[in-house]
């Protein structure tokens, strides 16, 4: 009876060991996947910061969509405050440039403002397009303005009452449709705040399917051919700051979340 009590012992305590060896093995295969998984996610964020970057400095071009591995990089970017303290910091830059202005009496010292995404904010279209991960597409887009919804970029809404305080006449340059897009657009920009600029410039049928650098640099040149003088000229895109008769100083602001050629 004592040699059977014995084995027993022996077999439970062998059932135990095993019982527990497995569990630490399990624990330790779930170990490795959690820092793999870490591992693979810094990874990830190195990169897409990279990728930002690249962007940021036009030196990644013609992309057509976000990476995939960079959706939640660009998620948290737009989302997380970066992209508000990017903005008012540029702001800021920008306004003590034109506080060193001196402006002439004639009225004629210009700036120039990009629409999308520089004074009003295509971002709660975009959070449901996964960020630029998801392809452009046209129609949805269209009919996203034709809400009449963009709120305004706060910092560039307060550049906006700034540049007009300081006496500059502000142009409003957009490659929205005049033709489809203009009422929606001055009404969008009206309710958001944008009051007392000198004129709303969209695109019209002569300048379809013209490039948003060729396009805008035609109408900078008629500007100046009016007499204006350019000091500054603010956008999200480079195709909004390359060109001909760009002002004295270009200002990028920050948009990772699509390319504009």
């Amino acid at each position: 009876m004592m040699l059977m009590t014995n084995k027993m012992v022996r077999r439970a305590f062998a059932a135990l060991m095993y019982l527990l060896m497995s569990s630490l093995a399990k624990v330790e295969a779930m170990m490795r996947r959690r820092r793999q998984r870490q591992s693979d996610n810094d990874n990830n964020d190195s990169y897409c910061l990279s990728w930002r970057l690249g962007v940021e400095a036009n030196n990644v071009r013609s992309w057509r969509t976000v990476p995939l591995e960079c959706y939640n990089h660009v998620q948290q970017y737009m989302t997380g405050g970066q992209y508000l303290q990017d903005m008012n910091l540029i702001v800021n830059q920008i306004v003590a440039y034109a506080f060193q202005i001196t402006l002439s009496p004639d009225s004629m010292d210009a700036w120039i403002l990009d629409v999308d995404d520089t004074c009003i904010s295509n971002l709660s279209y975009y959070q449901g397009h996964r960020f630029g991960c998801d392809p452009f597409d046209s129609a949805k887009f269209k009919a996203w303005i034709m809400k009449g919804r963009c709120p305004a970029n706060p910092a560039v809404l307060q550049l906006f009452k700034t540049l007009k305080e300081r006496g500059f006449k502000v142009f409003l340059l957009t490659g929205r449709d005049q033709a489809t897009l203009g009422k929606i657009t001055i009404d969008n920009l009206h309710n958001q705040g944008f009051i007392g600029y000198e004129r709303l410039i969209l695109r019209t049928a002569e300048y379809k399917g013209q490039s948003a650098v060729r396009y805008k640099s035609a109408i900078r040149k008629e500007i100046e051919g009016q007499g204006y003088r350019i000091w500054g000229n603010v956008g999200d895109q480079w195709s909004d700051l390359q060109g001909d008769c760009l002002g004295t100083r270009t200002f990028k602001l920050p948009n990772p979340m699509y390319f504009i050629s």
